[in-house]
């Protein structure tokens, strides 16, 4: 999922700067290269915004002054050809302040910071499916509803993944840890191609697992993490 951004600069090849630097990272997409502090308001009504660069000198309202006034303010990084402002852009809580003109380097340095107070991005989907005990896998062109406790394990193969259930087996194009991401905590990774439903272990010793007649081998990586979470 890409970053939102907002470019806010009176000065148009700073604005032009900026969105060059931008169209060369996949991860940000910017949503807007406003004139003043004036438009950026009414565009910030409209969409929701994970960081916005703000030149601090600009005619009409000041940069710093628009961004006080905010109620509900994304991420700012401060862009001014003016040294001076410093310290009052980082009381702000800003991200960064580049002064002007900026280089890439300086501006990918700043993106790297902004992503290191990012926290993980969970879509509101999954998080509804987590809070449902549920999930809906894409099968055959069709969305196929699997409910946690129906799961015995998961098996890597390769690309995809076979889900083991109660009634069922499933093949599903994900890769094994992306799917673990969809799941809730009573999944278990014992190995680098297995998941197991913990609810559904009958047996088990330090080499592997017992879900009713099917043997599940646990992995050298993950011995540790099975010991504290199932004991053994």
């Amino acid at each position: 999922m890409a970053y939102k951004c907002i470019v806010v600069d009176d000065e148009e090849l700073a604005r032009r700067l900026l969105t060059n630097h931008l169209s060369q990272l996949e991860n940000y997409e910017l949503v807007a290269s406003c004139a003043s502090a004036i438009e950026a308001h009414q565009l910030l009504k409209q969409h929701q915004v994970d960081l916005m660069f703000l030149d601090i000198e600009m005619p009409v309202l000041k940069g710093v002054d628009f961004f006080k006034n905010l109620v509900n303010k994304p991420k700012v990084i401060f862009t001014t050809a003016y040294r001076d402002y410093a310290v009052e852009g980082f009381e702000l809580d800003a991200v960064d302040y580049l002064l002007k003109p900026i280089s890439f380097a300086r501006f990918f340095k700043s993106l790297e910071k902004f992503e290191s107070q990012q926290t993980p991005r969970i879509t509101k989907e999954i998080q509804k499916e987590k809070e449902e005990d549920f999930i809906f896998i894409r099968i055959d062109r069709k969305q196929v509803k699997i409910h946690f406790d129906d799961i015995l394990y998961i098996e890597s193969l390769k690309d995809y993944v076979k889900i083991h259930t109660t009634d069922a087996r499933h093949v599903a194009k994900y890769g094994i840890t992306a799917f673990q991401e969809l799941l809730d905590s009573r999944f278990l990774r014992t190995h680098r191609s297995y998941i197991v439903n913990r609810d559904k272990i009958t047996a088990y010793t330090t080499l592997d697992i017992e879900i009713g007649a099917v043997e599940i081998p646990i992995g050298e990586h993950y011995k540790k993490k099975v010991k504290e979470i199932i004991g053994g």
